[in-house]
């Protein structure tokens, strides 16, 4: 019983908000972006096309994606992994300066390098130190999933609050977009105070490589002749699933991204240009944010994540088990392909005219929880079942799936803009809900190559 009160650290909350902070200004920015380049130039946008605006926004999530595995690299042999958190943080608020400068696409580039390199040291290092505040395994699985709501608080106040800055205004109080990409890039200045200045609550915690820190879960005499043993047929069995599951995944993340892209472009009430005018977002006088689309996936993983845990806990308690891992992500992205039903169906309903908000609202939640079920996959998956003498490499190889959707869905997206809206969706939504089925329809054969030898 005295495990279970034992209190968190206050450097897990240093590390946690950490986390809120730079989410904030992440999402921020994730939806500002592609708007902000397609707005006209008398708006305070670039004048560019949508086609351009899509494509900066999916290079600035897919390098953000990328670097973590240098970062990763880089605390593990070389520097303090609490040096590159801050660095990290550094490097990103003058970033989102160069944004706040940018009327051209130069500095719209600049940003995206140094707000990468900041997130590959940053991301998964601050992750790290934060999990060396800890020595029992099962506290570490729990802070984690605490650590996880702090990021979508940064979400939801960034997409609900900051966001709308550029776009209504607040309480009256409306910004270009420039000077919202300043309020973000102080956001990370004050991220980085913060860290720094309560670093001695993180005691020795990343103070050295993550090579040189002592405290594993798994001895290091096991973990070398792990290592050095040759690759099984078993485990070369447990790769090809590894391999297969991230194909699916990159069918699944390019698809989740670009849901965003009608919501924006072609339901979207305008944001001060010229996006189609298809649903209705107005709930009584008052205009409803498109960053408020945005709002609603991180508002449903902050509630339902709870809801869910007690789901799969209950289904775990029946005689047959829980759900495989492998139907739970087939789930998601069925989920996922309902989610682009609904929007072809509300196209159909609007013509030309309006359709309800309730259309978008349901294609958000159906999105967001097709995430929520799809995500357990993760670097948890490949740490269950990647052979000890290819871990990192494939705990590097997972990230890759969410770099190449967001290089996959601008040309789709482009493409599809040539083709009838429900006959191109229509298609999307086929592609995904196939993959789920047999994804779903072949659990127990993956099942079963995860336990041979």
């Amino acid at each position: 019983m005295e495990t279970a009160k034992k209190r968190r650290p206050f450097g897990f909350y240093v590390c946690s908000m950490g986390f809120t902070f730079e989410r904030l200004a992440f999402y921020t920015v994730k939806y500002l972006l592609a708007i902000w380049i397609a707005t006209d130039v008398a708006a305070g946008g670039l004048g560019l096309s949508d086609s351009e605006g899509v494509a900066l926004s999916a290079n600035f999530v897919a390098m953000t994606y990328i670097t973590p595995m240098i970062g990763g690299y880089i605390a593990d042999y070389w520097l303090s992994p609490k040096l590159c958190v801050a660095v990290g943080m550094i490097l990103m608020g003058i970033g989102y300066l160069c944004t706040w400068q940018a009327h051209s696409l130069g500095l719209v580039w600049a940003m995206i390098i140094l707000v990468s390199i900041g997130t590959g040291l940053f991301k998964g290092n601050l992750s790290g130190v934060n999990g060396l505040l800890f020595h029992d395994k099962e506290e570490l699985d729990a802070a984690f999933s605490i650590q996880y709501s702090f990021v979508n608080i940064g979400s939801f106040v960034g997409t609900t609050f900051i966001a709308i800055l550029a776009t209504t205004g607040l309480f009256g109080i409306k910004c270009s977009f420039n000077t919202v990409f300043l309020i973000c890039a102080i956001f990370l200045f004050i991220d980085a105070a913060w860290f720094i200045l309560n670093g001695k609550s993180l005691g020795e915690a990343g103070k050295k490589p993550f090579k040189h820190d002592q405290r594993e879960f798994v001895s290091a005499e096991k973990k070398a002749k792990a290592e050095a043993a040759p690759l099984t047929s078993g485990d070369k069995k447990k790769i090809a699933v590894i391999v297969l599951i991230t194909i699916f995944s990159v069918v699944f993340w390019a698809l989740w991204y670009m849901t965003y892209m009608p919501a924006y472009y072609r339901f979207g009430y305008g944001d001060g240009s010229d996006f189609m005018n298809k649903a209705n977002w107005y709930i009584g006088s008052f205009q409803i944010p498109t960053s408020w689309f945005d709002s609603i996936n991180a508002l449903t993983c902050i509630i339902l994540g709870p809801v869910l845990a007690g789901v799969w806990a209950k289904l775990a308690n029946r005689p047959q088990g829980d759900m495989s891992m492998y139907q739970k992500t087939g789930l998601g992205m069925i989920l996922l392909g309902i989610s682009y039903v609904v929007m072809v169906v509300a196209d159909m309903v609007a013509g030309d005219g309006q359709c309800s908000i309730i259309f978008l609202l349901l294609v958000c939640v159906l999105m967001s929880v097709g995430e929520m079920v799809f995500s357990p996959l993760g670097n948890s998956f490949i740490s269950k079942l990647a052979p000890a003498k290819v871990l990192g490499l494939l705990l590097g190889f997972w990230p890759i799936a969410v770099f190449f959707s967001n290089k996959i869905y601008p040309p789709v997206y482009d493409y599809l803009k040539t083709v009838n809206f429900a006959v191109g969706y229509g298609a999307l939504a086929a592609i995904v809900i196939v993959f789920g089925v047999v994804l779903w329809a072949i659990s127990g054969k993956l099942e079963k190559m995860e336990t041979e030898e």
